[in-house]
């Protein structure tokens, strides 16, 4: 009778130590996953590691020689080029980040302050809705500028300025959720980060807002736009040219709005249609096992196809803007006579 008593003991003493831990992960984990105890999605690290492995140094490289061309060669500071050093610079930001989460997701280990981690984090969701907000603003300047001629020649430059600052401001706001509600759970453990990071658990009117807001600004109004400037612009090629306007210069527009709708398309509609079911998912909204882990299975795709535009924006930048691939080849042919002139030099100097 005595043994029987302490094995019951004992069993309720586990059992509490097993819901204790329970309740603690159940901030990073929601009931309906725990539920669907067959769901591995492991494989997100090695996906995680190698996109960004194949985006960095060519991201690099190509956002870095775009933005110095950019800013140094171009004088022209019309069609949308202020837009597009702007777009350079979010996806520079998100690819010099990229490094620690290719450490990251490699050593499944963070070694650094969790300040770093969040700003990282931070990175990620301020290039995507940036790089929306200034392919939306290419989209419609190329447009406007295509449709109403005589008022482009009275466009200023800082007018871009202006609408490009308070782009940041307001995107760099918005942003600030995204490392708040993932600041919670396992970000106590100083080791984990990014996909492992916690998620807290929000009220359902805040949860139907912050989703209804994204969705909105994000996604919804952005494609609304590209689409009304890819329809305008198709269709004014078939109507007589403007004054100050050809052919050429209609196609060139209609060629920058159909690459700002493919980016767009390619990179960010996948993310946004998976955000709801991703959120609702963490919420313990949904609990059907087949869309938890169609969710899931698809949330690590959605991502890195959004760090994908760190490598379509500069194939925007050199095939859609004429100044951009005259000045760079400009350059790159004074670069070539440069050295040939200067072994030319050295040699004569040998002889």
């Amino acid at each position: 009778m005595l043994q029987k008593f302490f094995r019951y003991h004992n069993a309720v003493v586990y059992l509490d130590e097993y819901t204790e831990i329970f309740k603690m992960n159940s901030n990073s984990t929601s009931n309906a996953e725990t539920g669907c105890i067959s769901l591995n999605v492991t494989f997100q690290y090695s996906l995680y590691a190698t996109t960004y492995i194949l985006i960095f140094i060519p991201g690099l490289l190509a956002n870095s020689v775009a933005l110095w061309v950019l800013c140094r060669f171009i004088s022209k500071k019309n069609k949308a080029i202020i837009f597009m050093i702007n777009l350079s610079v979010a996806d520079l930001a998100h690819v010099l980040s990229l490094p620690l989460r290719i450490y990251y997701y490699i050593s499944h280990h963070w070694p650094f302050q969790r300040a770093l981690c969040l700003l990282c984090f931070y990175l990620k969701y301020l290039n995507m809705y940036a790089s929306i907000c200034f392919l939306t603003c290419i989209s419609l300047q190329r447009c406007f500028f295509l449709l109403k001629p005589f008022k482009a020649r009275d466009w200023k430059r800082r007018y871009d300025v202006g609408i490009s600052a308070a782009i940041w401001i307001v995107v760099g706001t918005a942003c600030l959720p995204f490392p708040i509600l993932r600041n919670s759970g396992l970000a106590n453990k100083t080791e984990s980060c990014f996909a492992d990071l916690g998620y807290k658990q929000m009220n359902a009117v805040a949860l139907v807002g912050m989703i209804t807001v994204a969705e909105l600004t994000g996604f919804v109004i952005p494609v609304v736009i590209i689409a009304w400037c890819t329809w305008k612009t198709t269709t004014s090629l078939r109507q007589p040219p403007k004054a100050f306007q050809g052919v050429s210069e209609r196609q060139k527009a209609l060629r920058m709005v159909f690459m700002c709708a493919a980016v767009f398309f390619i990179c960010f509609t996948p993310y946004h249609i998976n955000f709801i079911f991703y959120t609702m998912v963490k919420e313990s909204i949904i609990s059907s096992c087949l869309i938890v882990r169609s969710t899931l299975y698809f949330h690590p795709f959605s991502l890195c196809l959004a760090s994908l535009c760190c490598l379509l924006d500069p194939i925007l930048y050199y095939f859609m803007a004429s100044e951009f691939r005259d000045q760079l080849s400009r350059h790159s042919s004074s670069v070539t006579r440069s050295r040939l002139m200067s072994r030319e030099s050295g040699s004569s100097m040998i002889s």
